[in-house]
């Protein structure tokens, strides 16, 4: 497959860096010749410098060949004409990447697809939403669904009261047989080392497990966890940005109490304008006063969408000391997409990553139709569905020989989540969510092709 991406920045960089694990032929466009000296020494790609909106740019890209045109640049204006531009010159499909969250929000009004544009990938509404979702699994550290929740999967740090710590998944297997959930991922207490579970694998104090649930799942990895359900009601957004509208926005419709704390007063009081449902505090949400003033502590959820990544990670800090239950930072810097728990902040999202992501569905092989990678672990999640004529139809879990460096997650047959064991028997048809690391990922992919 011939793939062009417009834009060396952080999301032209990471999706190509994904595709490095494939024989992928990817193109990768910028003005930057900074940007792209350092993606061409990192990645096997070609690089061209230049416009992505100029007729002679995409021409020297062989457009007319390209099965995938992404522009993911900083400016929409630039990458919805370069779309465009892409689809009429031969591009079999364009995804662009939008700032303006409006867009999204009217799809159905507006057919992009008429325009040239199949798909619009908008980083902003999409960390909102992975907010909203967080907000509602409270507990745990990182969330995705599939199937809108028929599998759910989950992560939280393991604490020294949980039910299985000290054993082996087998044996947590044996106790809890019942139960709708599997381990996926392990990230041990200060190491940045990824482990797929197996069966004699252990479960220590302060790992970071995720785990795919079926439904009623989390309930019951709170009981067994130690921890204590409580819901969250009370939510404090610091930064008027785009994001912190959208995220207050759906948050005030899903009837949660919001305060939204703007440092410039013009941004302040339009968005007092925009949401009604919300409390908007004009103050610098720094300042440890204010946030006292505005009982901070009675919060159970602090996001921090500043444009700032150390102002967000601070902050959230801040909240935490002051009783905060779960707290979010959107951070730009990926370096630091490393580290949530170890610095003490419940969950760092970055709204790049999200983009590419999201778009890197629309570029796997095998009838992969959804993918995320795990936050702070060196693994994908993939989603496939099944083909009739697939190596792995009709076969049980057990009988196949998987990499042991993936696992099965879940599967989801006519919309009912289940979690299967070894003597699970694949049908066609099925969407199978499969755990792996990257270097496993096309072996994976050759059990559904």
């Amino acid at each position: 497959m011939k793939i062009i991406i417009a834009g060396a920045g952080e999301v032209g960089f990471h999706l190509a860096k994904l595709l490095s694990y494939e024989s992928q032929e990817i193109t990768l466009i910028d003005n930057k010749k900074d940007s792209l000296t350092y993606a061409g020494e990192h990645l096997d790609i070609k690089t061209i410098k230049g416009d992505a909106t100029s007729l002679t740019i995409l021409q020297e890209a062989r457009i007319e060949l390209a099965s995938l045109f992404i522009a993911v640049t900083s400016s929409e204006t630039t990458n919805i004409t370069a779309s465009v531009l892409a689809k009429q010159l031969g591009a079999q499909r364009t995804i662009a990447r939008i700032s303006n969250t409006e867009f999204i929000d009217n799809k159905e009004t507006i057919d992009f697809s008429q325009l040239g544009i199949d798909e619009l990938i908008s980083p902003e509404s999409l960390a909102a939403s992975e907010i909203q979702l967080l907000l509602n699994q409270y507990g745990f550290n990182d969330t995705y669904e599939f199937e809108d929740g028929a599998l759910t999967m989950l992560s939280l740090r393991l604490s020294r009261t949980a039910a299985f710590v000290g054993k082996s998944v087998r044996e947590a297997g044996e106790l809890y047989s019942d139960l709708h959930f599997i381990p996926i991922a392990i990230q041990r207490y200060g190491t940045q080392y990824t482990i797929i579970p197996r069966g004699d694998t252990q479960f220590k104090e302060g790992d970071n497990v995720v785990f795919m649930t079926s439904k009623g799942g989390d309930d019951e990895l709170f009981q067994l966890s130690g921890k204590v359900k409580v819901g969250i009601k009370n939510v404090m957004i610091l930064g008027g940005s785009k994001i912190g509208y959208k995220t207050a926005k759906d948050l005030c419709a899903s009837k949660f109490n919001v305060k939204l704390v703007e440092n410039k007063k013009s941004n302040a009081e339009d968005l007092a304008d925009q949401l009604p449902n919300a409390l908007i505090i004009c103050g610098d949400g720094r300042n440890v006063e204010i946030l006292e003033e505005e009982n901070i502590s009675d919060m159970d959820a602090f996001i921090s969408v500043t444009g700032n990544s150390e102002t967000n990670i601070m902050s959230c800090l801040l909240a935490k000391s002051k009783g905060v239950r779960k707290t979010i930072a959107l951070v730009e810097n990926m370096d630091y997409y490393q580290l949530s728990q170890s610095i003490g902040i419940d969950t760092l999202i970055n709204k790049k990553l999200l983009a590419a992501n999201n778009i890197f569905r629309y570029i796997r092989k095998g009838e992969v139709v959804a993918m995320t990678k795990l936050t702070n672990m060196n693994a994908e999640l993939l989603e496939f569905v099944v083909k009739p004529k697939s190596k792995i139809t009709n076969q049980r879990i057990k009988d196949l020989n998987f990499p042991k460096s993936a696992i099965f997650g879940g599967v989801i047959r006519d919309g009912e989540g289940l979690i299967p064991l070894g003597s699970f028997q694949i049908e066609a048809g099925d969407r199978v969510v499969v755990c792996c690391l990257p270097r496993s990922i096309s072996e994976v992919e050759a059990f559904f092709s």
